[in-house]
C-alpha cells in the first residue's frame, strides 16, 4: 500500500514538474525577439543561418544579393520566398552603409 501511495505521489510531482517546464521557453523566445535586429547588409553567413528558415543556400543568396536598400528587397529581388520573409521580417534590418564617402570633393 505504501508503494502505491509513494508511486502516486511521485507521479504527481513529476507531472507538475513537466507542466511547469514549458514556462521557461517563452522567456527565451522573448529575449531572442527583443534582441537587436540583424543587419542583412553586414551579417555573416553564420549569423544569417540563425534566422528561422534560413539555411546555407538562403544565407549565401542573401550575401550575394547585397546591398539591400530595404529588408523587403529580399522578396522583391526574389532572394527568399514571402513565407520565409514573413518569419524573419521582425528580426532583420537593412542598414545603409556610408554612401559616397570620399567621392566628389
Amino acid at each position: 500500500m505504501r508503494r502505491i501511495l509513494l508511486l502516486t505521489v511521485f507521479a504527481l510531482c513529476a507531472s507538475v514538474g513537466f507542466a511547469q517546464a514549458p514556462k521557461a521557453a517563452p522567456k527565451a523566445e522573448t529575449k531572442a525577439k527583443s534582441a537587436e535586429p540583424l543587419d542583412i547588409n553586414s551579417a555573416t553567413e553564420a549569423q544569417l543561418r540563425e534566422l528561422p528558415g534560413i539555411g546555407e543556400a538562403y544565407s549565401k543568396k542573401i550575401i550575394d544579393g547585397r546591398p539591400y536598400s530595404g529588408k523587403d528587397d529580399l522578396v522583391n529581388k526574389k532572394i527568399v520566398p514571402q513565407a520565409t520573409y514573413d518569419k524573419i521580417k521582425d528580426q532583420i534590418v537593412a542598414r545603409q552603409g556610408a554612401k559616397g564617402k570620399g567621392k566628389g570633393k
